[in-house]
């Protein structure tokens, strides 16, 4: 078998300059998720709108994340019908996931879905993440969990997605993995980030068998309603302070996103 995967063209000049960043953005978290070690093989999905309409960037199914590019990025509808030409389909279960969050929040620019070990371990756990460190205090005030169905196949499984996460931008999905929703790319790596991290702590805490500390209630009230001012303020999450030096890393050691 032929291990030579088909490249498209750049497509730098057939797109608008903003629909053009966007694909670089994602392409960038695309080899983001893949150089800390997050990526599934050519599993699981990151999705982007492309500014100014309803439709959504997404991965080419079969390339693994470190060899996605800005042009290989596939454009689609919410009914998922290809919009450019590409030798690639998408994931189906992605389109399920993606469609229904992009279909029901306006505000949502990047939704990010990872199935990584301390995830998993956790959204396997009954009371799901614990307060347990400083990351857990951004992820639990906007934290929402959708019951593992199976493979998102079925597309009557988007309304129930769409309850489930309602406003929030954090989700964990039992026996399955961790999803982000920002208004941004770079927002959406940073909260996957600290979603990530968070449960990474909570495994190895765990893992120690010493008795846990739990952050006090009144500080997680606190910290939600502060943070949950964050979210809505027009910075957001703050991704846009480290995504230049993480673009700075992802150039000294996977460069070529931007083609």
């Amino acid at each position: 078998m032929n291990a030579q995967m088909p490249f498209p063209s750049p497509l730098e000049n057939q797109v608008s300059a903003a629909e053009w960043q966007a694909r670089v953005d994602l392409a960038a978290c695309y080899r983001l998720i893949a150089l800390y070690g997050w990526d599934d093989l050519i599993f699981t999905h990151i999705s982007a709108k492309v500014p100014g309409t309803e439709d959504f960037l997404i991965n080419p199914y079969g390339l693994m994340f470190h060899e996605i590019t800005a042009s290989s990025l596939v454009k689609v509808d919410l009914e998922g019908r290809k919009l450019m030409d590409s030798p690639y389909e998408i994931n189906p279960a992605g389109y399920t996931i993606h469609s229904a969050v992009h279909e029901a929040r306006p505000d949502v620019g990047c939704v990010l879905h990872i199935h990584t070990a301390a995830g998993i371990a956790v959204s396997a756990q009954k009371q799901g993440l614990l307060p347990l460190s400083q990351q857990s205090l951004f992820v639990l005030a906007s934290l929402a969990y959708h019951g593992y169905e199976g493979v998102a196949l079925h597309h009557e499984e988007k309304a129930r997605l769409q309850r489930d996460l309602g406003e929030k931008n954090f989700m964990i999905l039992p026996n399955h993995g961790l999803l982000t929703a920002a208004g941004s790319i770079a927002d959406a790596f940073l909260m996957m980030f600290t979603l990530q991290r968070a449960c990474e702590i909570q495994v190895l805490a765990q893992g120690s068998g010493a008795e846990l500390i739990h952050i006090p209630q009144q500080v997680l009230d606190g910290a939600k309603a502060m943070i949950a001012g964050v979210m809505r303020s027009p910075q957001g999450m703050g991704g846009a302070l480290p995504w230049p030096a993480l673009l700075r890393k992802l150039d000294a050691q996977n460069p070529g996103y931007a083609a």
